[in-house]
């Protein structure tokens, strides 16, 4: 049997080097035939396409090209505007690694060339859900989700077999490094401390986004385009009031379903996030290899709590974009990822991520997703008023 071919956009961040790790430990069932990154750091990526062999190399900086040509001699290298989307036709599956809002124009063309696309990148069902939504409906198309809540989900309902009779969907979040802290408690906070997660090894905006719950808030918004329309291939059907979060500090249950009759199926293992990767290569199949796999005898507890809305309020930022729809969590989006990049920069604090937002999503113009041309016009605007409310922030 050939072995399944793996397209890797953002094959340089955490998720990208973690879906090698995946294909090394079944070299028989993947192989790896394109890579891809933004071309920052062309050594990281020309040390990885030496050691995976891909066939083609893709950056969006066109000025790595060079360098990349000269050490890459055996393999094909592209690069700019649409270097990383052309790796859709290039392989049986299409994982997207980019960070950001960058990443969905991967998604788009992995579905529409009808291609499995395991997503890491949930900026682009958040930013630009409903069309999204379109591309999945392309004949062959299917999508899986990596992140490990979304993948969790997936499995719930998949074990629960043919029924849509879904009540809810509960969301697990680790409570990031400030669980149990009021918000005059986190005033001090420093980029060292959102940095420093309990749990999980992730890039630093993601890190920052689980500290302040954005992440988990993000989460909400992705699981109501997977779930929520029958359209998707997991869709049942729900409303964003039907999907939850609750505060697991030990992230062994990574989400549940919950049905009509109160059962309730979770997927659990240690945080490991080789596990979801491996389930979207392999899927409908899984792979061999017990990555997370669980000692029961020495677990020990299983604690949940309600998240503190009053210390974490990106959570309800999020919760509200769900609600009105349309572009509206594009909006909110864009403008954490530019709070989040001056919380980095030591421009603003901690504290004030979610003040920014709050001021950016109060001048949210209401504008319809009817495009991906639109979506990225609302996205750009967010930016430039996020911009605005940190230049006045910083100024008081």
């Amino acid at each position: 049997m050939a072995a399944v071919s793996v397209a890797l956009a953002g094959s340089t961040g955490s998720i990208g080097t973690q879906t090698i790790d995946v294909v090394e430990a079944e070299p028989d069932r993947f192989a790896i035939t394109a890579v891809a990154a933004s071309g920052r750091d062309p050594e990281v990526l020309i040390r990885q396409a030496e050691r995976v062999r891909p066939k083609v190399v893709a950056v969006s900086d066109p000025a790595a090209a060079p360098q990349l040509e000269a050490a890459l001699g055996w393999c094909e290298v592209r690069a700019g505007a649409g270097a990383l989307a052309s790796l859709a036709t290039e392989a049986d599956v299409v994982v997207n690694a980019v960070v950001g809002f960058a990443g969905l124009e991967v998604t788009l063309a992995a579905l529409e060339a009808g291609r499995r696309l395991g997503l890491a990148n949930k900026e682009s069902l958040i930013a630009a859900g409903p069309v999204v939504q379109r591309a999945r409906r392309t004949p062959g198309a299917e999508l899986v989700p990596i992140d490990s809540e979304h993948a969790a989900v997936h499995q719930c309902l998949r074990a629960a077999g043919p029924t849509k009779r879904v009540a809810r969907i509960v969301l697990t979040a680790s409570g990031g490094p400030f669980r149990g802290r009021s918000r005059a408690e986190l005033a001090a906070v420093t980029i060292d401390d959102a940095l420093a997660h309990p749990t999980w090894s992730m890039g630093p905006k993601i890190t920052v986004d689980s500290s302040t719950l954005m992440n988990k808030g993000l989460e909400v918004i992705e699981a109501h385009e997977l779930f929520g329309t029958p359209a998707g291939d997991a869709g049942v059907g729900i409303g964003i009031d039907q999907i939850e979060v609750v505060v697991h500090p030990q992230s062994i249950v990574h989400s549940m379903a919950e049905f009509s009759d109160a059962s309730t199926i979770a997927q659990l293992s240690l945080p490991d996030m080789r596990l979801p990767i491996g389930y979207a290569l392999a899927y409908p199949d899984r792979i061999g290899t017990p990555f997370g796999r669980i000692d029961w005898s020495t677990l020990g507890r299983l604690d949940f709590e309600p998240p503190d809305l009053e210390a974490f309020p990106c959570l309800g930022l999020a919760f509200a974009a769900a609600r009105a729809g349309e572009t509206a969590p594009a909006w909110l989006n864009a403008a954490n990822e530019v709070a989040v990049a001056a919380f980095l920069d030591g421009r603003i604090t901690w504290l004030q991520i979610s003040e920014v937002l709050d001021a950016a999503m109060d001048r949210y113009p209401g504008t319809v997703a009817s495009s991906a041309a639109v979506v990225t016009e609302v996205d750009a605007a967010a930016r430039l008023v996020a911009a605005d409310v940190i230049e006045r922030t910083a100024a008081l």
